[in-house]
């Protein structure tokens, strides 16, 4: 049986206030039930609310109403993020004066609040959940959909995969992706050649390793797998592999599995905007051209369904090339899902979801229901604008 993914058209059929974005976000909640499940409830908000002079994070016009929604079902519902991100919220419209709660640091301002679970995958051996994300009894997971230089995409699970943990579980996350081995230094022994094999990435995602110069360390992030630098390194050398993009989509995967086995079931929905979506994370803390047209806000139960759901939306739309930075758009590939296109077919955003599922954590298979279709025969807009 399909999961059910409730979703708003970002368009809308007449010119009117009911039919915006967050007036589906209000019937999105009562579809979702909110207000009946967390009466007595400690519901943490867990979103990104980005740093520096970022602009394209959630707007707080959503996250209030998602605060009131969970205060009139009788739920105690905070804000929270990473600690750096949280501790500036007020300059990006997230204070309790306009979101109606508080905005807390996961682990602590120090990152020092923790629990400690135990799972082997790659260099990985300990994951260490924030502390407020695990003693609350409910999570609304708020998620903003974009790109990102990682993994493709960012939604439902980066959100939980990446936000839920401490500094240094991140970073084990990330160093997933050098586990399988992509340079053999015995096949290149030529000192000239590793920096024709270097000078040859147009993005500069080769370099020296810090520790070894012998051995060439691949910046994941910034790879486009164009291949250039295959041409030019000896027969065996290097290795652009899916298996070390790959790696840390499925680090998320179990991330994501460790912190919602610390809730009870039920106790978890999602809500995802694909709004302002732009190339990269908006832990980058600054905010470009939007690249794709907007697709709408999802929510569901299911976060497997939801992230699927969001991506099968924005992969109908026409990528913006024209409002790619300039240094993106000269090595856009010519086709494919609009997020591979910006950071390489080895960059599956889709795959994260076949981990998620594999795990168990929901399905792939949904059905998306609109929650206030848009009438194409609806008959012209007759409006005013009232003096009074």
């Amino acid at each position: 049986m399909p999961s059910t993914v409730f979703w708003g058209s970002p368009r809308q059929t007449v010119i009117g206030p009911e039919e915006t974005l967050p007036a589906k976000l209000d019937l999105i909640l009562q579809k979702l039930n909110l207000r009946e499940r967390v009466k007595g409830e400690t519901v943490a908000i867990k979103m990104h609310t980005g740093n520096n002079i970022i602009t394209s994070t959630i707007h707080p016009v959503f996250v209030r109403k998602v605060v009131k929604a969970v205060k009139e079902g009788g739920g105690k519902p905070f804000v929270t993020d990473l600690n750096w991100d949280a501790a500036g919220a007020e300059e990006r419209g997230y204070s309790s004066e306009t979101i109606g709660c508080p905005v807390y640091p996961a682990s602590g301002p120090e990152e020092k609040y923790f629990y400690t679970h135990k799972r082997d995958f790659k260099n990985m051996k300990e994951w260490k959940v924030a502390g407020l994300i695990q003693d609350a009894t409910f999570l609304i997971n708020l998620s903003h959909i974009k790109g990102h230089p990682s993994c493709g995409f960012g939604g439902a699970f980066k959100n939980i995969a990446l936000g839920c943990m401490v500094g240094e579980t991140r970073s084990a996350m990330h160093d997933t992706v050098h586990f399988d081995k992509y340079w053999f230094a015995d096949k290149c022994p030529d000192e000239a050649v590793r920096k024709k094999i270097i000078d040859s990435c147009p993005v500069g995602a080769l370099v020296v390793d810090r520790k070894d110069p012998r051995e060439l360390h691949l910046h994941t992030e910034p790879c486009m797998q164009c291949g250039r630098c295959l041409k030019v390194a000896p027969a065996g050398s290097l290795k652009i592999d899916p298996v070390n993009f790959l790696a840390f989509q499925e680090a998320c995967a179990i991330s994501t599995a460790i912190t919602l086995s610390t809730f009870a079931p039920g106790k978890v929905t999602y809500i995802s905007l694909a709004t302002q979506m732009t190339p990269v994370c908006d832990c980058f803390g600054f905010t470009g051209m939007s690249i794709l047209p907007d697709a709408g806000i999802f929510g569901s139960d299911d976060i497997v369904a939801i992230d699927r759901a969001a991506l099968d939306c924005v992969a109908k739309l026409k990528l913006i090339d024209e409002n790619m930075t300039a240094s993106l758009r000269k090595f856009l590939w010519p086709d494919g899902h609009p997020f591979t296109r910006m950071h390489g077919p080895m960059k599956d955003p889709y795959k994260v979801t076949e981990y998620g599922e594999a795990l168990g954590l929901g399905s792939r298979n949904y059905e998306l229901v609109d929650v206030l279709p848009v009438d194409e025969n609806a008959p012209p807009s007759r409006w005013f604008i009232s003096a009074s």
